[in-house]
């Protein structure tokens, strides 16, 4: 299932952000139950879309972007995100963070529309209300070092 057309969302700014911020935390969402749930992205993101009651939400055709772009380029992501996760296997990073990653590297790498602090400020700015204490530092990290590659 893909979205395909202009920008996903008319309107001033803010209102994007915003929107933009409520698809990133749904593509989380969908991300982390794939993960944790053994299941493919592509069919837990169908269950989600399935699920959603009409009309459907203006953020959704960012976040089918978002996981879609994340399981186009998921090989080449994670071998970005263990390469520069020091001390850190994906295997052993909190599903919320490794996810959260997965998010922000696509944009980083795949989606022009976003600026590199965006795509770092929002993943890290989700971690800090969703995943541990010592989370936004971490993917802070990693990804400042991926959008130094990235340029």
């Amino acid at each position: 299932m893909t979205f395909s057309g202009g920008s996903f969302l008319g309107g001033d700014v803010t209102a994007q952000m915003t929107a933009r911020r409520k698809a990133r935390k749904r593509a989380l969402d969908v991300l982390y139950s794939a993960d944790l749930r053994g299941e493919s992205r592509a069919s837990t993101l169908a269950a989600y879309v399935a699920n959603l009651e009409e009309p459907k939400p203006g953020y959704l055709p960012y976040t089918v972007q978002l996981v879609e772009g994340v399981e186009s380029h998921s090989v080449r992501i994670d071998e970005l995100l263990s390469s520069y996760a020091e001390g850190w296997t994906l295997e052993r990073m909190p599903v919320v963070d490794r996810n959260l990653a997965r998010i922000a590297v696509y944009e980083l790498l795949y989606n022009d529309e976003i600026d590199n602090p965006v795509a770092i400020t929002e993943a890290v700015e989700l971690a800090e209300t969703l995943s541990t204490d010592d989370s936004p530092r971490f993917l802070n990290g990693i990804l400042g070092r991926i959008a130094d590659y990235a340029t």
